[in-house]
């Protein structure tokens, strides 16, 4: 029997009260281009419960497998090995069904993860203090961006132009219903990361300045003269890291003097999974910001006993505090995720998260002079950690199509990032891991050769 809460009149009535003629109408914010106007092609309207897991199986089958053949894509996700137990103990019952610790007294488990999270997190990115993670890299970068409007009383947001496009995307939709004033630009195919042009773009209007480490085309850039430029100014210096392997090899952001440094957490412990979920990480350089910080935090303390407790230290989102008061509405930590991050961390230590970044890092050099001998193609980058971009003789997205008939998954052509900018359809971001094999890499060059021959 279906169930049908509201009746035609009810929804008139509702649709009434808050101004509009149709459901549709809710919709408008959604690009027309991007709305069903039917069915999903492909999909039976009526079958039995066999019948569409028949159905699903024999598209899922389309799918190629990144397990299965040479995988160099990254841009934001890696495919990096998890180990088991990781999958194994975030599953246990008493994490697995744990949401978020609204009665932190019989929380105290999920509080401690909380904890140790934070910890780890802050020694990674070089800051005093992390919060207790957030939805992804691309939101804890608007958050950023937010948040340094708060410390400074200033507007403009200056986004280098090596940031990931799908996170200034981001920033451009959220300043919408802010009125930050945001300026970002596209990179060029070249070694440099432009430091030089964007210090010449502080001003004394400028809230942060955010910039990608590595930036999207894999190239490292100089956050210390960065964030010498915008302090002179008062401005906060924004880094966001996509790949936090990385810092296993290179020195943190916080080191190097970013006040706020944001990143996404995917890499460790958390697998691909289609694109999500996956895991925002949030930290900052000076204790004072911490009241300006969106999200949660947990801290440790002791009970009446004396005995060794946790609790939630602050909370500035609107679910728990007068919304006038909050400084972000995000309303989960995708705590499952935070888990599976710390658990992977806790496994490989300080030492093995080096070692794991120094074998992604010789897999890469090993790659990038393989691919950069294949005649016609060029290598952009001096200096790396994983992900390098290389210059191809013809547009890098139909390569790319090309190399996937051919079992080879090669990378993201800038053209998919960056569609309309002709000067960058011939770059290819191409990452490695220590999931890479040499072989891997031999049959990349050569169906490449193949490809472009």
């Amino acid at each position: 029997m279906r169930y049908l809460p509201l009746t035609d009149a009810d929804r008139a009535q509702m649709l009434d009260v808050i101004g509009v003629s149709s459901v549709d109408d809710l919709f408008t914010d959604v690009p027309e281009a991007a709305r069903l106007d039917g069915p999903i092609a492909g999909l039976p309207n009526h079958a039995s419960e066999m019948a569409v897991e028949r159905h699903m199986a024999k598209l899922a089958g389309q799918n190629m497998i990144a397990g299965q053949v040479p995988f160099f894509l990254g841009a934001g996700a890696y495919r990096h090995h998890v180990p088991a137990s990781v999958d194994h103990l975030i599953q246990r019952g008493e994490f697995l069904t744990a949401y978020t610790p609204y009665q932190p007294e019989i929380a105290q488990g999920t509080l401690q993860m909380l904890f140790e999270f934070q910890t780890q997190v802050a020694r990674l990115l070089g800051c005093a203090v992390a919060n207790a993670s957030m939805y992804d890299g691309s939101t804890a970068c608007w958050e950023a961006i937010a948040m340094a409007s708060r410390v400074t009383k200033r507007s403009r947001a200056l986004l280098a132009c090596g940031l990931h496009p799908h996170y200034v995307e981001v920033a451009k939709t959220m300043a919408k219903f802010t009125g930050d004033t945001i300026a970002s630009g596209t990179p060029d195919l070249t070694a440099s990361c432009g430091e030089d042009e964007l210090i010449a773009e502080i001003t004394d209007e400028t809230a942060c300045v955010v910039v990608q480490y590595p930036d999207i085309l894999g190239r490292i850039p100089d956050l210390a003269k960065i964030a010498d430029a915008a302090h002179e100014k008062g401005a906060l210096l924004v880094a966001v890291v996509t790949e936090p392997v990385a810092l296993g090899a290179i020195k943190s952001p916080g080191e190097l003097g970013a006040d706020i440094v944001v990143g996404e957490g995917q890499s460790l412990g958390v697998g691909l999974q289609f694109g999500g979920p996956y895991l925002g990480l949030f930290a900052v350089r000076d204790p004072k910001h911490v009241r300006q910080m969106p999200g949660r935090l947990c801290g440790e303390t002791v009970d009446a006993e004396g005995k060794r407790g946790f609790v939630l230290t602050l909370s500035t989102r609107e679910q728990h505090i007068r919304r006038e008061k909050a400084t972000s509405n995000i309303c989960t930590n995708s705590g499952l995720c935070a888990l599976a991050f710390s658990i992977h961390m806790t496994l490989l230590g300080e030492k093995g998260l080096r070692q794991l970044a120094m074998e992604n890092h010789r897999l890469a050099c090993q790659a990038a002079d393989r691919l950069a001998a294949v005649p016609g193609v060029g290598l952009v980058n001096d200096a790396f950690f994983n992900e390098f971009t290389l210059t191809l003789p013809r547009n890098a997205r139909e390569v790319v199509h090309e190399l996937a008939a051919r079992d080879v998954l090669a990378g993201v052509s800038l053209g998919r990032l960056y569609p309309g900018v002709e000067e960058l359809s011939q770059g290819l971001v191409v990452a490695v891991t220590e999931t890479t094999s040499e072989e891997d890499i031999e049959a990349f060059a050569l169906a490449l050769q193949e490809v472009l021959a």
